[in-house]
């Protein structure tokens, strides 16, 4: 294990030079000091997690210090925010410190979030508050344990320096953590701006650091584009099949490397809603629940008219006609799995549907149905959930379905059932009402929640022992939270 100062930088991304970023150092945030930290994602850059606890740890993520090699850079970009074209975005609060690869040869970005002031702020202060950098981190990790594709989060770092929002809040900083923050913003600036040797030098760039596969191809940026399109569907259908909820699926947020990250007005659903929105400045549904799977296609179109210069209009097509039929083919493999099937049936997907309908109609919660249908037999599982549904004869002839097909899906095990199943059904999710237990007993000091909720959310899959709370439904003032962009 390494000790901070024996991190190896290889700052690529800035090697790009002054038309993809401009050098800017963090503004240092007054008595810094650490909220949390994550000992997996320390891991991946091979530090001894004990050096959390030191203080030249919040130095150094709350802008004090700086390594002699990193070079921190705000990016710039453009995007798509609410299907309005936006010329100029940027990291308005965040920065590229670096990257550092680790003795697995993973280069890995160092993001701080929160630093301060860049030429992309746009009237911005460049802080991020605790609240906003707390969800981040949970949400972050939360993501990874369950198996969506995301970036990572290091650590929080708290401070005494009051940021003003809708009232006076605290500053904090997040290290974020990815193996790269290039966006489809990033083609949108350099295509939009007419620079097309800048955009050809970022299309090398992601091509050759980040799909070098694609290199053996005979069309490279093609074959390029058609990954990007398939790890998008992999990971919406992922969103979906688990009721993650982004809230601002804007072009300049979607990664090139099709994880989730910049997290913002976010939520797991709680009872099932496929209109729920979680983003409550988005007054038409723009990026509602059940509008994410179209969106990540428009938001695909809007980067393969950016990549017009490398590729032909009829190939982009072709490779976005890709889009929903595998998005379809993630999101059915999920759901059948989450159902405890191991076959495939063409009357899969009605069954899927009928119990989403039934569930939206009587306000079941999504997560903790799914978890008790795998605690028992089929035929028990479903007498015992039935007094969770208004509609009782339609939720007795879906039974008789589902019981039925799990009978033809072969013999098993009540025991092998509920392994199987257990092993992609959480039990414990970032419901938004843990989240803000979670803030308010850090904005008054106490970060032992945060630290322990991040522990069983580590841990989605396996029951723990005393954490029981964390494994309820919701109260109802937990369902009502209005969550904004504002950070």
């Amino acid at each position: 294990m390494k000790a901070l100062d024996e991190l190896t930088f290889d700052n690529r991304f800035a090697r790009l030079g002054d038309a993809f970023s401009t050098h800017v150092l963090p503004e240092p945030l007054d008595a810094p000091r650490l909220v949390v930290a994550s000992d997996a994602a320390m891991a991946l850059l091979d530090l001894d997690p004990t050096v959390a606890e030191t203080p030249v740890f919040a130095e150094l993520f709350g802008g004090h210090k700086l390594w002699a090699e990193a070079e921190p850079r705000a990016m710039v970009y453009s995007g798509h925010q609410f299907g309005g074209y936006t010329p100029q975005l940027g990291d308005g609060r965040g920065l590229l410190l670096g990257e550092v690869y680790n003795q697995a040869g993973e280069h890995w970005d160092l993001h701080l979030k929160g630093a301060g002031m860049t030429p992309y702020s746009r009237m911005g202060d460049g802080r991020a508050v605790l609240r906003s950098s707390i969800r981040e981190f949970l949400a972050s990790e939360a993501l990874h344990a369950l198996g969506i594709p995301s970036s990572r989060a290091l650590c929080v770092i708290g401070s005494d320096t009051p940021v003003w929002r809708e009232k006076q809040e605290r500053g904090a900083m997040v290290l974020r953590l990815a193996h790269s923050h290039i966006r489809f913003g990033h083609f949108e600036y350099f295509y939009y701006t007419k620079k097309p040797e800048q955009q050809a030098e970022l299309a090398e760039h992601v091509l050759n650091l980040h799909y070098p596969e694609c290199r053996e191809q005979p069309e490279p940026y093609l074959a390029m584009f058609r990954e990007i399109v398939e790890r998008n569907a992999e990971m919406i259908a992922k969103w979906q099949a688990y009721g993650f909820c982004h809230g601002v699926m804007n072009t300049d947020n979607m990664s090139i490397l099709g994880i989730t990250f910049d997290f913002g007005p976010f939520a797991f659903l709680d009872d099932f809603d496929a209109h729920f929105i979680c983003n409550h400045s988005d007054h038409e549904g723009r990026y509602s629940f059940s509008n994410q799977v179209p969106i990540g296609q428009w938001n695909l179109s809007a980067l393969a008219q950016a990549l017009t210069p490398f590729i032909s209009v009829d190939a982009l097509k072709e490779a976005l006609g890709l889009y929903l039929p595998l998005y379809q083919a993630h999101y059915l493999d999920l759901m059948r799995r989450r159902l405890g099937l191991t076959t495939a049936e063409d009357a899969d997907q009605p069954l899927v549907e009928r119990l989403l309908k039934l569930m939206q109609n009587s306000g079941v919660d999504y997560t903790l149905f799914f978890r008790r249908l795998g605690d028992e037999s089929a035929a028990l599982a479903v007498a015992r959930l039935r007094d969770d549904f208004v509609d009782l004869a339609g939720f007795d002839a879906w039974a008789e379905q589902y019981k039925a097909r799990v009978a033809r899906d072969g013999d098993d095990s009540q025991e092998r059932r509920r392994e199987r199943m257990h092993a992609v059904n959480p039990l414990y999710i970032l419901r938004n009402y843990l989240a803000q237990n979670a803030i308010a007993a850090a904005e008054s000091g106490d970060y032992s929640e945060v630290r322990r909720l991040h522990e069983v959310l580590s841990k989605p899959f396996e029951e723990q022992a005393g954490m029981e709370q964390y494994a309820q439904r919701p109260p109802d003032w937990g369902k009502h939270l209005e969550i904004s962009c504002s950070s």
